[in-house]
């Protein structure tokens, strides 16, 4: 699998995923503003992977601060916390990160400030590992339902590129293979930034699982002919009532899963469910650049002055939702607010492939 981002001497090494698949180049992100700027331009893109690339942008920035004790240093991280924060609204991951870095350093504020620099360096690169392993146990849960013989359509990239690695949607895939599933995958283009054809289809081909390419409008077509048995998409937020927030035409392709009775799976670590959110309505929506549509590579596809709608995420509500995969278990919609609950029965919850 491919190593999507890194943190190695101070400095975060990322895969630029704006290049590919035509150029396999990194970055070396000497400083939080670059890292900051890299997830703005989708030199990495992926609730979580964006989440470790914040907090790696916090650690190397903590790095350069003078400061005698605690709540200076606290006052000091603030801008860089907000830099951070400012980067993709719709993600959640983010703020997941920083929250978890001010408890962690909440919890050690009588350590001299040496000490809370390294526990930053510390904590992104734990967030690195624990994003691998949560990748893989949401693999385990979901493969459940894979069958041998399937064919699973997915949107844009929730694979090892847009994670710690392993990937979210791609776990389950992956874990099937493992166990020697003959799968074949259908990756839809993802206009406007086509991460399906450039990122979903080179990395499943890296690592020799079958896929073919199709534009978003032909799922429909072939939903139609029988030719897809199961959908496992990522998400960007999920929130309490079971919605999700993921990659503009995630909405459209569950309602054509519905329409054809054919199960939609929500992959969904917990780091990425907002408890706090009621429903889908509430979530924020990034609008980005006119000329990711208006141009392809450079190349201009439209007309010149054209108003342009740009929404980089919709809301999928969840009745149109089969399961979400999270690192626990696979749960119906209704059930992933339980799952902040200590004292909920989890294996009452889970769902079980029928057989």
């Amino acid at each position: 699998m491919v190593k999507t981002i890194e943190m190695v001497n101070g400095v975060v090494r990322m895969l630029d995923q704006s290049r590919l698949p035509l150029e396999v180049r990194y970055i070396e992100c000497t400083d939080y503003r670059m890292v900051a700027e890299g997830i703005k331009r989708l030199w990495i893109r992926g609730a979580p992977a964006i989440g470790i690339a914040a907090a790696m942008g916090i650690a190397i920035g903590a790095q350069g601060i003078r400061a005698s004790g605690f709540r200076e240093f606290m006052d000091s991280l603030e801008p860089i916390f907000e830099t951070m924060l400012s980067t993709r609204p719709t993600a959640v991951n983010i703020q997941w990160a920083v929250d978890r870095i001010k408890r962690g350093l909440n919890e050690r504020s009588d350590e001299p400030v040496e000490n809370l620099k390294r526990f930053l360096v510390e904590e992104a690169n734990r967030m690195l590992q624990e994003d691998i392993e949560v990748n893989r146990a949401i693999g385990r849960w979901g493969a459940e339902f894979i069958k041998d013989g399937d064919t699973i359509i997915t949107h844009c990239n929730a694979g090892s590129l847009a994670t710690g690695g392993y990937g979210t949607a791609t776990a389950p895939i992956r874990v099937a293979v493992e166990e020697g599933k003959r799968i074949h995958v259908i990756a839809d283009e993802t206009r406007p930034v086509l991460q399906g054809a450039r990122l979903t289809a080179w990395e499943l081909m890296q690592d020799d699982i079958p896929v073919t390419l199709i534009t978003d409008n032909t799922a429909g077509a072939l939903m139609q002919r029988g030719e897809i048995d199961l959908a496992i998409v990522g998400t960007d937020r999920t929130v309490a009532n079971g919605d999700v927030a993921n990659k503009i035409g995630t909405y459209s392709l569950a309602i054509l899963c519905k329409e054809h009775g054919i199960p939609f799976f929500v992959a969904a670590p917990l780091s990425s469910i907002d408890f706090s959110i009621p429903s889908g309505q509430y979530i924020p929506i990034e609008e980005r650049s006119p000329e990711e549509v208006t141009t392809v590579f450079g190349c201009r596809v439209a007309p010149e002055g054209v108003k342009v709608r740009n929404l980089a995420f919709d809301v999928t509500p969840a009745r149109y939702i089969t399961g979400i995969i999270t690192e626990r278990g696979v749960f119906r919609p209704e059930d992933i607010h339980r799952l902040q609950d200590p004292s909920a029965d989890i294996e009452a919850l889970r769902l079980r492939p029928e057989r």
